[in-house]
């Protein structure tokens, strides 16, 4: 089988290259130009990479199309005092939209990348899924909610069956770990403070209030915040107080003690399911509301065009822009974005 594999120059990738090819298959490497600081450098490492594999390279420019389908869409999310994950819509867009699209253009049956994640195919409805990896330190399923049954199809993943340790070991025995790249860090194109990004011109100050309308301090512009923080709001109240959510069409920034920052439900935005003919709402699963967030209980239900999430322990830090993920046992059934009424 003619299988693309994408590489970022990592060990990961790398890696399942490697298993790809001992299996047999006709494999090449494909890169993305999106937003690397030195891309030629990136080049020539990976083209170190595919010799020492025996593998060729091609190289796909998608710099312009990032720009606007994700740069854009953090910077957006940002000013509407949203915490957005880039990654998600990313991985929708252009590592398994373009990127896929381009690997088929190149006679690739399979598109496999290093994500931990298992692929899975039910058996009664033809339905592929995505499931946890084997190693749930570095499980990815959680950034690939939005993808659809087109896009799965087409998929593979060489490491859900690996741990990170065996990974490294592998890449030492087979002699290219020198080759690569320390791990790539989660928002590729940042490389200092996300603020960056933002001209100084487009901070407007505005108030601090508590939930019960005190205002106690200034804030630095909205986009400077996220729900859940605490360090950086210049505050002497005596006890610990976080944000709690970003007022945009007043331009406040409201904050209170711990015990606010809990939530028992929300909604979710342009909701998607993995396979929509199989779900059957109200829906009984656990919920993760970020990347790092332990899945929780919860009952799904339509609300007109939207999703209610009610939580049968209310969360801490639920955050708009964030986005909720669907699981019924490792299995990702779908996901959206979080928004609150």
């Amino acid at each position: 089988m003619r299988i693309a594999v994408a590489l970022s120059g990592g060990v990961d990738s790398s890696t399942a290259a490697y298993l790809l090819k001992e299996a047999g298959h006709d494999v090449f490497g494909i890169f993305l130009l999106l937003a690397q600081p030195a891309p030629e450098e990136e080049i020539q490492r990976l083209e170190r990479i595919c010799a020492h594999l025996s593998i060729s390279l091609e190289v796909v420019d998608l710099r312009q199309q990032f720009a606007s389908s994700v740069i854009e869409y953090f910077r957006r999310a940002y000013l509407k005092g949203k915490t957005p994950n880039p990654c998600v819509v990313c991985n929708r867009k252009i590592k398994f939209g373009l990127m896929l699209e381009a690997a088929r253009a190149r006679g690739a049956e399979k598109l496999a990348t290093g994500h931990y994640v298992r692929l899975f195919r039910e058996e009664k409805s033809g339905c592929f899924y995505i499931r946890k990896g084997r190693d749930l330190r570095k499980d990815q399923s959680y950034f690939l909610c939005l993808l659809d049954q087109n896009q799965l199809r087409d998929l593979t993943f060489p490491l859900g069956e690996y741990t990170k340790d065996e990974v490294i070991k592998i890449a030492r025995q087979v002699g290219y770990f020198g080759l690569t790249s320390a791990e790539s860090q989660e928002v590729c194109f940042i490389r200092g403070d996300y603020r960056e990004l933002f001209p100084p011109d487009l901070a407007s100050p505005g108030p601090i209030v508590t939930t019960d309308g005190r205002v106690v301090g200034r804030h630095r512009g909205l986009f400077n915040y996220t729900v859940g923080q605490r360090r950086g709001l210049g505050l002497r109240l005596g006890e610990p107080y976080y944000v709690i959510y970003l007022d945009v069409e007043n331009n406040r920034l409201v904050v209170g003690p711990k015990a606010e920052l809990y939530r028992h439900f929300f909604w979710v935005r342009r909701p998607h399911f993995v396979c929509p003919d199989q779900v059957s709402l109200p829906l009984r699963v656990r919920v993760r509301i970020r990347y790092r967030h332990t899945e929780a209980l919860a009952w799904v239900e339509r609300d007109g065009s939207d999703l209610k999430v009610v939580f049968d322990t209310p969360q801490r830090a639920v955050t708009p822009g964030q986005f909720a993920v669907f699981y019924r046992d490792d299995m990702v059934l779908g996901g959206g974005e979080i928004f609150l009424q």
